[in-house]
């Protein structure tokens, strides 16, 4: 009979998912001709991510219109989640297997007078580097853009390297 793990015994990245209530979906299926991710060498590259949540978008709207900084946050955040998941995948469920995040890229839609993409993004930001503790910190860029798939405020991908 197999033991049952002790929390104890868990990766820190696991432990902290736990800690944070988090259970990482299964990676979202992509909405077109592309994959989740791609292993290249000891680059992982995680496709853009979408607020999803139990196979469903979780927001819409344009940010600085429909949509405020905290609702955009939470969004960004969601889309983190969904890296993560994609990111679980691709290293196999090993945690250990995981060097840092290099870069994260979000792209908020949003009004052409809102400036605030880089508040939006932390969302993303800060959720990479509370899960990953020091591997989290991360080069990153927050673009504003006109509109994105299926009306989503915002989107996430990330470039990770493994040990």
């Amino acid at each position: 009979m197999a033991m049952a793990q002790n929390k104890s015994d868990l990766h820190p990245i696991a432990a902290r998912l736990t800690q944070a209530g988090i259970l990482l979906p299964t990676p979202p299926t992509p909405i077109a001709s592309y994959v989740g991710y791609v292993a290249a060498g000891n680059l992982i590259y995680v496709s853009g991510q979408l607020p999803m949540q139990n196979g469903q978008v979780a927001h819409t709207g344009k940010v600085g219109r429909e949509i405020d900084i905290a609702t955009a946050q939470a969004a960004a955040k969601l889309c983190a989640i969904n890296v993560l998941a994609q990111l679980n995948a691709a290293l196999g469920g090993d945690w250990a297997r995981l060097g840092r995040c290099v870069k994260l890229t979000g792209f908020v839609n949003c009004t052409d007078d809102f400036t605030d993409q880089p508040k939006v993004i932390n969302g993303a930001s800060n959720f990479i580097g509370e899960i990953l503790g020091e591997a989290g910190i991360h080069a990153r860029a927050a673009v504003g853009v006109n509109a994105l798939p299926l009306g989503v405020p915002v989107e996430v991908e990330a470039i990770f390297v493994t040990n």
